[in-house]
């Protein structure tokens, strides 16, 4: 499955934002291929962030996280820089974007 996240920086915490993502560590990385998490790319515009998630089931791989000591300190690093996730609800499916149109799928690929 793929999902669209929409999260936004703090005022003036790009640079370190971008910083901070060279490289992600390790552990987390092990902890995203446990859990499912393929890929995760994020683009930048101003303060706003776009994430695009290539995973097996986003709701499960966030309960696993969680609980996950890898992501745990990770969010206590990033979160400084991080202001807010858009949500439409509660729980983790809240954070996912509703996707409006797929040209693939228009064209009847997979």
């Amino acid at each position: 499955m793929r999902v669209a996240l929409h999260s936004v920086l703090r005022e003036g915490h790009e640079a370190a934002y971008e910083e901070a993502h060279v490289t992600i560590p390790d552990d987390l990385v092990a902890s995203f291929g446990r859990l499912g998490i393929h890929e995760w790319t994020i683009w930048r515009s101003g303060r706003d962030l776009f994430h695009l998630v290539e995973c097996d089931d986003f709701a499960a791989a966030m309960r696993g996280l969680a609980d996950d000591p890898a992501d745990r300190r990770w969010q206590e690093f990033i979160g400084r820089h991080v202001d807010h996730f858009a949500e439409s609800g509660d729980g983790p499916d809240a954070r996912v974007l509703g996707r409006v149109w797929d040209l693939a799928e228009q064209r009847g690929a997979d």
